[in-house]
């Protein structure tokens, strides 16, 4: 079937109102859900090809999260789909108002390829549990995630309600040209732009989850060791290619040579070489990656790891010291194991410069002191973030993530993603036994002033 065909389908299935029903939507994501564990054995084999990524990573970066998603709209869909009732203003007595949430129909969600399950059916549940249908395109550069992912889906629903369509750049470009109730994207900016202008010729709302130069901030008060260990972990968690993962570590000056040292005995846990590769750390996805991340290494600014072979895609854990805002490596984002570290003395400075650039999808900051943890926040916009921890804002269900500004738009996860695949229709509802006469013909000054006490 052509994909015009498959959308055509989707509507045809939307307008019929199935997917409203409160019961078949619970339905369908327990169906996920068990799709998703009786597999687990084959989505396992399919990203170790890809990766190299053991079963334990898989499940705690990518499993777990997607169980707990499906385990959280299923207990509170209900809930999250009732009218709202709200206020209504004495100038519409008698009458009362409410908010209806309602599915905005077919979406696309094109996903990620580094974190191949998560990301693509993140969104996707979110849309099907606010009542669309969907169409799932995955990233093709994990190539057996993607096909495992549409083998199992199209073999499970039909093409009318939830689709898998694979392909490379031609496929997203001839998906874009089609008109959709919604586009949710994950990826590079450079691609979220070309996404926004496709939806653009259709008016359709887009949700853009990017990425950007998260910073960390380490101060001298906070507790290295336990520091260093969060941090190490979140950073080179999938090797690093991670979009909320610590981009760089803003160090303060009398803290440097600690951080770096229990840095370093924290990444004595991971592969120095690739003979030595293990469970504990993945591949870089292409060599295409590979060698652009060979090439921000400075050798000159080396202190730790720096261990690279092309042909297994390895990249030791590396931690690059005495690196400015200057550096090349500072101009995008990294999305690899190296780790650069700026010095600095003058908090203000600091934020100065990271304020002079786009604004990053996350910030972390490691201290004890509340007014310095204060005037970050207040002063540093990002997506979302954590303090005197990394990356594990996302375990939060009740913390919506998403980027600002360059870094994305909109956000999702659990009632944020209810919210993103809804429309919140608003219904006054005023019955027929009283009718004032203060808006209607003939208009007087009396009247008015009425209106004015009312609204004013």
């Amino acid at each position: 079937m052509e994909t015009i065909d498959i959308i055509k389908s989707q509507n045809d299935f939307f307008n019929s109102n199935q997917t409203k029903d409160i019961g078949f939507r619970i339905k369908q994501l327990k169906k996920i859900k068990f799709l998703l564990k009786d597999n687990e054995k084959l989505l396992f084999k399919a990203i170790y090809k890809d990766f190299g990524k053991s079963k334990f990573e898989t499940y705690v970066s990518e499993f777990a999260l997607i169980y707990h998603e499906i385990n959280t709209a299923v207990k509170n869909l209900k809930k999250w789909s009732q009218f709202k009732k709200v206020g209504t203003s004495l100038v519409n007595f008698p009458a009362k108002s409410y908010i209806i949430p309602e599915p905005l129909g077919t979406i696309l969600v094109i996903g990620a390829w580094n974190y191949p399950y998560q990301l693509s059916l993140l969104p996707a549940i979110s849309a099907i549990a606010a009542g669309n249908t969907v169409v799932l395109k995955p990233s093709e550069l994990p190539l057996h995630t993607s096909n495992v992912m549409a083998t199992l889906i199209n073999n499970a629903f039909n093409s009318n309600y939830f689709y898998v369509k694979e392909g490379g750049i031609s496929v997203a470009t001839a998906l874009l040209e089609l008109r959709f109730d919604k586009i949710f994207f994950t990826g590079s900016s450079a691609v979220g732009r070309k996404i926004y202008l496709a939806a653009a010729k259709h008016l359709t709302p887009v949700t853009l989850e990017l990425g950007g130069k998260s910073p960390t901030f380490v101060f001298s008060d906070t507790d290295i060791k336990t520091t260093a260990k969060r941090i190490a972990w979140a950073k080179f968690l999938n090797a690093g290619q991670t979009c909320v993962a610590p981009d760089y570590i803003l160090v303060e000056q009398k803290a440097e040579e600690r951080f770096i040292h229990a840095l370093k005995e924290e990444l004595n846990k991971y592969p120095k070489k690739h003979q030595d590769f293990s469970d504990n750390y993945t591949q870089i996805i292409n060599t295409a990656n590979f060698d652009r991340l060979k090439d921000l290494i400075d050798n000159s600014t080396i202190c730790y790891g720096g261990s690279t072979d092309r042909n297994t895609r390895f990249i030791s854990p590396t931690i690059l010291k005495n690196v400015s805002f200057n550096d090349k490596i500072m101009e995008d984002e990294i999305f690899g194991p190296i780790l650069p570290i700026i010095i600095f003395t003058d908090i203000d400075l600091a934020i100065q410069e990271i304020k002079k650039r786009p604004k990053p999808l996350a910030c972390y900051i490691y201290s004890k002191n509340k007014e310095t943890i204060k005037k970050i926040l207040h002063e540093i916009s990002f997506g979302g973030g954590a303090i005197n921890e990394s990356i594990m804002q996302l375990s939060n269900s009740n913390l919506p993530f998403g980027g600002v500004g360059f870094s994305g738009m909109g956000s999702y996860h659990a009632k944020a993603g209810f919210d993103t695949f809804s429309h919140y229709k608003s219904i006054l509802h005023k019955p027929f036994w009283f009718e004032s006469s203060l808006k209607y013909a003939p208009y007087s000054n009396k009247k008015m002033n009425w209106i004015k006490r009312l609204m004013e």
